[in-house]
């Protein structure tokens, strides 16, 4: 984004701009990290982390796109005979 000195740059301001993308990505591998450790923990309770993020991801569903995923699995399912 131009500023009123037609092209120049701020240094202060991107220096904090990129400061602050740095401190955003370090948060996002610690976040990544600590749920790679909560599989884990899963997994070796016996919980099988292929199902758990299935569970995640239709939990994010509204009640009616739930419906539909189930309705959609069901009708393939019967379609190859499983």
């Amino acid at each position: 984004m131009k500023n009123a000195n037609h092209g120049a740059i701020d240094n202060a301001q991107l220096k904090s701009i990129i400061e602050r993308i740095e401190k955003l990505n370090e948060d996002t591998a610690a976040i990544a990290a600590d749920i790679k450790e909560v599989y884990s923990e899963a997994k070796s309770a016996g919980y099988d982390p292929k199902y758990i993020r299935q569970m995640i991801r239709l939990r994010k569903l509204d009640p009616d796109e739930l419906d539909e995923a189930d309705e959609l699995t069901k009708m393939y399912r019967d379609a190859l005979g499983l």
